[in-house]
């Protein structure tokens, strides 16, 4: 099998392309130019050069392949240009659909996100009827993911597209070498630079359990349906305890509310704007979001794929030891 996965050099697309590359498949990647290439170096891909809007390289890029999984996005909690990430992750995403769609592609595995979902108020797990409109997304990521996965539905709809979504809960692991929000807020709990939490919770899935589930997606989705690829439901101030203990370190002592946290927020926003020192620490979106448990169910992924997941406390000690391996926790 030939297979296309766009966001390779990133984070969930290199474990997407390790698994496919473990099963024997044939791997192209898209990469564009100038990018930073460490997670597919050495590894046996052929490589297009090229942006998720560029029509030729995307049609060069999927010709042969009989699947193309769609995993590439900007995602940042905060843009100081906005409309940047709504062209990659909107417009890109309707892009790759019609180029795979012209090449007759078999199936397409689209990576969109939990962020996309709706979320209960008294903090049990959503899962993939949980009802969200666009005006429940806060910030410009979860809004170009709502926006960019409606058009995906929509193409599968009208176009008849083979298309296969998968909705990642908060993946870490190996491999995170930007790092994402997620692994950012992990190196430096583990180089003990986050003293204080507030009261949320996440969803931690293994990178690698997220990558199996899009080839779950692949041989057994149903067209046109939403799989949450999870993990283990953990309050904020667990994820950070047990981080600190894989580290050596100090657990966070106490707790912040939330309403002193968001003028830390305004400050670092401002600050990054001044600076251009790129995305804050802190951030308005993050304050918000975290207002509420992001807790998730992958029962139907479970049921209908065979997907399984392992324990958080295994996610979190492989993220720790890989970023401490390529000294992130020195930086």
């Amino acid at each position: 099998m030939k297979a296309l996965v766009t966001g390779a050099t990133g984070f969930v697309g290199s474990a997407v392309m390790r698994r496919l590359l473990e099963r024997g498949a044939t791997v192209r990647v898209l990469a564009r130019a100038g990018s930073d290439r460490r997670n597919i170096e050495g590894r046996p891909v052929e490589i297009v050069e090229g942006g998720l809007n560029d029509a030729t390289a995307l049609d060069k890029a999927v010709e042969g392949c009989e699947a193309v999984f769609h995993v590439a996005a900007d995602y940042r909690l905060w843009v100081p240009d906005p409309p940047a990430m709504y062209r990659a992750n909107v417009d890109g995403t309707r892009a790759v659909m019609l180029a795979a769609a012209r090449a007759g592609v078999r199936r397409i595995v689209y990576t969109s996100s939990v962020a996309t979902l709706g979320l209960h108020a008294d903090g049990s797990p959503a899962d993939e009827t949980t009802p969200s409109t666009l005006d429940d997304m806060i910030g410009h990521y979860k809004r170009s993911k709502f926006l960019a996965e409606e058009e995906v539905r929509r193409l599968a709809r009208a176009e008849g597209l083979p298309v296969v979504i998968v909705n990642p809960s908060t993946p870490i692991g190996p491999g995170d070498i930007k790092p994402t929000p997620t692994g950012r807020m992990i190196v430096n709990a583990a180089a003990g630079r986050m003293p204080a939490y507030v009261d949320t919770g996440l969803n931690i899935a293994h990178v690698d359990d997220v990558a199996e589930g899009h080839l779950l997606a692949m041989d057994k989705g149903r067209v046109g349906e939403r799989y949450i690829l999870g993990g283990e439901d953990m309050t904020l101030a667990d994820i950070l305890t047990r981080v600190a203990e894989i580290a050596g370190g100090r657990p966070p002592r106490f707790s912040l509310p939330h309403g002193l946290i968001m003028p830390v927020a305004y400050v670092a926003e401002g600050w990054s704007r001044l600076t251009g020192r790129g995305e804050p620490m802190v951030t308005r979106d993050g304050v918000r979001l975290s207002r509420k448990r992001m807790f998730f169910s992958s029962a139907k992924a479970a049921r209908d794929l065979g997907y399984s997941s392992r324990p958080a406390a295994e996610a979190l000690a492989d993220a720790v030891h890989w970023f401490r391996e390529f000294e992130y926790l020195a930086k």
